[in-house]
Order: C-alpha cells, then structure tokens, then sequence
C-alpha cells in the first residue's frame, strides 16, 4: 500500500522535490521544526518559503533565504492544520547534509515533517495529535518506518542542525503514537 497525500491535509503547490532513486525504499521519518521569522508564529513566511514564492525582503532576517529550494513533504501549524507541499513517494529536500545508520543523502528514504516552532518553545497538543495521526498512516503505508527509524533533523545532521529542539516531548509524541 503506497500513502502520497494525506486525505485531510490542504495541498500546496511546490516544486522543490523530485524523484526518489529508483526502488528507494521509504524507511526513515525526519521531525523538524521552523518559524519565520524565527519565533514568529501564524505568519505565511514558511508557506511562501515551501511555496518558492518567499519574499526575501519582508524581513531583514530572511535575506539568508535568497536562492533557498527547500521544501517539506508536511507542515503542521500551532493549531494542528497540516498543509502539504510534496507527496510521499517524492523526495522532498529537508534534510540537506545528512546521515543515518551509515547511509548519507536522508532525502532519498525519508519523510520530512516541519512543525511551526522553535528548539525551545513548547510544541501545542494540536501539533502532538496531528503528528501521531500521520505518523501512524505513514507506518501503516512504509512498514520499513519504525519507531526506531523516527529521528529528529538533529540526530541525522549533528552539529550542523538542533530542531525539533529540547522542547520537543518525546515521550509525548511516542505514547501518543501507541494510544
């Protein structure tokens, strides 16, 4: 059984992704988080980054952003609605530079899921629900996903990223997942 949309996300347009290599088996999913600006919350930046259609002067803090092709299969914002911009079987470029369990280059079996926060600003219930609920969905439909193939952006590029960050519950996130 393959899963490329979610049912009840809202589908935005994006086209930063491409194919995964041929007969790539999904087994890793990659929990990220962003804001933008960083610790703003509510604004349309991150859809607009996701989208290719950011605005790098609406901020002086976005200016490092000029040129970025970066992209998320889910978003999940602080009240848990979800948009998505790349459909599962598609390789998403979330991870840049990355490694896990000895193979490099996470985009090509991974899933990556941004959640709307900070390393250090505690995550809403809404966000813990809405995760569990497509976590539990992307297991069912890529079996090699287990609970030990789910990481945080900062296990697959230590020292280069720290999201989903000290705030992230993951005991929370994990009971949730078994309920």
């Amino acid at each position: 059984m393959s899963l490329d949309w979610l049912a009840d996300a809202t589908r935005r347009p994006c086209t930063f992704y491409d194919d995964r290599p041929e007969q790539e088996e999904i087994s890793l999913l990659v929990i990220h988080n962003i804001s933008l600006p960083a610790g703003q919350f509510g604004t349309p930046y991150v859809d607009a980054l996701f989208s290719g259609s950011l605005d790098c002067n609406a901020h002086p803090s976005f200016a490092d952003l000029e040129g970025v092709r970066v992209s998320a299969h889910c978003f999940i914002r602080r009240d848990g609605q979800v948009l998505q911009y790349v459909p599962f079987n598609k390789r998403a470029w979330h991870a840049g530079v990355s490694s896990f369990a000895g193979r490099e280059r996470c985009n090509d079996f991974s899933i990556g899921i941004e959640l709307e926060g900070t390393d250090n600003e505690p995550y809403h219930e809404a966000q813990y629900r809405q995760l569990a609920a497509i976590t539990k969905q992307l297991m069912a439909a890529y079996p090699a996903i287990s609970k030990q193939r789910i990481v945080g952006h900062c296990d697959i590029a230590p020292g280069r990223k720290t999201d989903p960050g000290n705030a992230f519950q993951w005991s929370q996130f994990f009971n949730q997942l078994e309920q």
